[in-house]
């Protein structure tokens, strides 16, 4: 008799090599006799305007480490979706966690994984806003347990060519024209483009003034600005997201300029740098 029972009609899902979630304990022990590194991407729950989801940071995370561990042997171990993002809160949905949490998570994790074997950590940060605490976290594991853990985007920058647009005249960052692009590419499906915005942005008048040596990169200016820029309310600083747009795009360029392009060429510089770090600490490590 065959059977007219259906499964998850939501269940979409193949399985991917190398991504924790998707393993079982006997693939786990395999991958151990080949190697003991961990890719551990570190995003946010937050807005991303009207065309891209709450999930973005996390979501383009993972994905990116997916993409690395089909190259290399590396385990993707995404534990915590949410990040350090109280400057959005005024949207709906955001969600923001405290540095402390999400360092004693990611703690706990590590310590985790060291008891099965795995002794080497890359922490990549998808979201800005957990820059700082993704450097501490790499320093409290390399000073406090038997692992060695490196941060994404110092080991990577060596590696990486530039390709980035040169001829950029206007600030783009949160959920603009780059940030759309990789969308684009790495969750095509979650993207409605037609939906995006253009905003005008209110900023305090200094940090108006910075903006042209900002997005010339320089980077006493672009240190201060980010220093000052997109922080809680309850700071004073006048600088969380809805009181310098309304849309939620911290940018002054159209989101619906990005493209597939763009954002596969970018993704593909990173798993090139990603690979020749992989290898290169791989080299050193050899007996």
């Amino acid at each position: 008799m065959t059977s007219t029972t259906k499964t998850n009609p939501l269940w979409k899902e193949a399985k991917i090599k190398n991504y924790l979630p998707h393993m079982t304990v006997p693939e786990v022990e395999a991958f151990l006799k080949k190697s003991d590194m961990v890719i551990i991407p570190i995003g946010a729950l937050e807005q991303h305007s009207s065309h891209l989801p709450i999930g973005t940071d996390f979501i383009n995370g993972v994905e990116l480490c997916k993409l690395i561990a089909q190259e290399r042997d590396i385990l993707v171990a995404p534990v915590l979706m949410a990040g350090q993002s109280p400057y959005h809160m005024a949207f709906a949905g955001s969600i923001t966690l405290s540095a402390e949490v999400i360092v004693k998570v990611h703690m706990e994790t590590v310590e985790s994984l060291i008891k099965h074997g795995f002794k080497r950590f890359v922490f990549m940060n998808s979201h800005g806003g957990n820059t700082a605490i993704t450097t501490f976290l790499v320093d409290q594991i390399n000073q406090k347990t038997a692992a060695v853990a490196v941060d994404y985007a110092v080991v990577t920058k060596p590696f990486l060519k530039e390709a980035a647009p040169t001829n950029i005249t206007k600030l783009d960052r949160h959920a603009g024209t780059g940030e759309t692009s990789d969308s684009l590419f790495l969750m095509p499906s979650l993207v409605q483009q037609e939906k995006a915005t253009a905003t005008k942005l209110t900023l305090p008048n200094h940090l108006a003034k910075m903006l042209p040596d900002v997005i010339k990169e320089e980077p006493i200016a672009k240190l201060l600005f980010l220093s000052e820029g997109l922080k809680a309310v309850e700071t004073g600083k006048k600088t969380s997201t809805k009181e310098m747009t309304s849309t939620g795009v911290w940018g002054e360029l159209d989101p619906k300029d990005a493209t597939l392009e763009r954002g596969a060429r970018n993704i593909e510089r990173q798993i090139a740098a990603s690979v020749k770090f992989i290898d290169r600490w791989n080299e050193l490590i050899e007996d």
